[in-house]
């Protein structure tokens, strides 16, 4: 229903603010899973870096390490 969609999303964007991650951050996940490196994950954040989602996977770049 548009009631439990709402709902949904409310959720999520709760969890992720309070748990300073973000679900299902494609990149972050490739990273992690080896898929690419932190150099093509760089690229992807400095490509994003005006947005919340950018500046996150700065964040998530610099917890991760530097780029080779």
């Amino acid at each position: 229903t548009p009631d439990s969609l709402l709902e949904a999303g409310e959720f999520v964007r709760v969890y992720e603010k309070r748990q300073g991650f973000r679900i299902a951050c494609l990149e972050e996940i490739a990273l992690t899973q080896g898929w690419i490196d932190a150099r093509d994950f760089a690229r992807q954040a400095e490509a994003l870096s005006k947005s919340t989602y950018g500046q996150y996977m700065f964040k998530v770049l610099t917890e991760h390490g530097p780029a080779a």
